[in-house]
């Protein structure tokens, strides 16, 4: 008759190893003589239970104190009634279970189509235009609906333009079409598939345009932007950039919308004239056009000078805040002044792109005009 524990109504697991060694290591079991001194010890004594095949030991510790043996109990636990415990480890039954099967092959992972708002796509006439006008933009598509067909073949003879081999544009259904392009945008029945243009730094416009000018020479314009979220109203700016002679748009890289096809198209074709910079901190950016002889004016509605009664002139970066908030202090710290446009009505302050314009126009007002 085998040897069993008194705990045994609490399942063979609590069976000791001094009394499962008492088994014989055959299929019956052999007798015990009696009740020896190590029966009588190990009844004096509470069963211990075998850990789990599979299962990581428990650390040895108080059970009553909460913790393992090294370690502080954990906050907004009862020490004497949570004692610690560990998940124990997956077996290798129940590891092969969650494996994925061999006989199953794993699938492979679909080409992910043209994203909808992503800013490979170029819409809209203006922005089409320009972009096949200019030489340094890489061109993977060129599409069209049928009611533009004849208006896209007569674009394709634009000077500088890189199309992709094959004939060209591509006519698609207009549910296709409309498919590729943003929900809702007014792409005018044509758009671009496109590589991003080569990403420029400060240093690179700053030796692109040399030394400083002279006195009375073509003002040199840099629009930095603060807190501007909206892509419409950084699209708006850049129109007016490049339409007042702005040398280049620095957004900071944290903050600021990507080129997407949206600011594009409230571009009307300035991104492929105004070349935008993206920096890490506007705040250096700014002394390091300071560096460069730039006078660096922020735009405030709480300003006490307006902006034509500074009268500046040859290089100029001009920083404009976001509505509500504008600059930030630390932004509006580093500039070398602080101005306000001269409005007198009930509405003191404008949009973000409405003021832009106006400043750059000052800027440049009485000024020698661009060749």
């Amino acid at each position: 008759m085998a040897i069993r524990h008194k705990g045994r109504k609490h399942g063979r697991d609590n069976v000791s190893r001094s009394s499962a060694g008492a088994v014989g290591r055959g299929n019956a079991p052999t007798k015990a003589a009696g009740p020896g001194p190590q029966r009588r010890a190990m009844d004096s004594q509470p069963a211990r239970q075998r850990p789990l095949r599979g299962a990581p030991v428990r650390a040895q510790g108080t059970p009553a104190q909460g913790r393992p043996a090294q370690g502080r109990p954990l906050q907004g636990t009862s020490a004497r009634e949570t004692p610690a415990r560990e998940t124990p480890a997956l077996g290798p039954a129940l590891g092969s279970a969650l494996a994925p099967s061999r006989s199953t092959p794993p699938q492979r992972a679909r080409a992910a189509p043209p994203s909808r708002e992503g800013g490979l796509w170029l819409y809209g006439r203006h922005a089409v235009v320009a972009a096949l006008a200019n030489p340094a933009r890489r061109i993977r598509r060129f599409l069209a609906v049928a009611e533009t067909a004849a208006e896209a073949k007569a674009l394709i003879v634009t000077p500088g333009a890189r199309l992709p081999a094959g004939p060209q544009p591509e006519i698609l259904p207009r549910d296709s079409f409309e498919a590729l392009v943003p929900a809702g945008a007014v792409h005018q029945g044509i758009a671009l598939a496109v590589e991003p243009l080569p990403e420029l730094a400060i240093e690179d416009v700053i030796d692109r345009i040399g030394p400083p000018p002279a006195a009375g020479a073509v003002t040199q314009i840099i629009v930095l932007l603060d807190r501007v979220t909206d892509p419409h109203n950084i699209g708006a700016v850049l129109r007016s950039a490049a339409g007042f002679g702005a040398l280049a748009l620095v957004l900071p890289e944290h903050g600021a919308p990507p080129i997407t096809g949206t600011l594009a198209k409230a571009a009307s074709g300035a991104i492929e004239h105004v070349p935008i910079l993206r920096v890490v901190n506007l705040a250096r950016a700014i002394d390091r056009l300071k560096s460069a002889g730039f006078w660096c004016v922020g735009l405030a509605e709480d300003a006490e000078r307006t902006l034509p009664e500074l009268k500046l002139e040859g290089r100029i970066a001009l920083v404009l805040g976001g509505e509500g908030d504008g600059m930030r202090r630390l932004t509006r710290e580093r500039c070398d002044l602080v101005a306000r446009l001269p409005t007198s009505g009930p509405i003191a302050s404008l949009n973000v792109s409405n003021a832009a314009a106006i400043a750059l126009y000052e800027l440049v007002r009485g000024a020698p005009s661009r060749p």
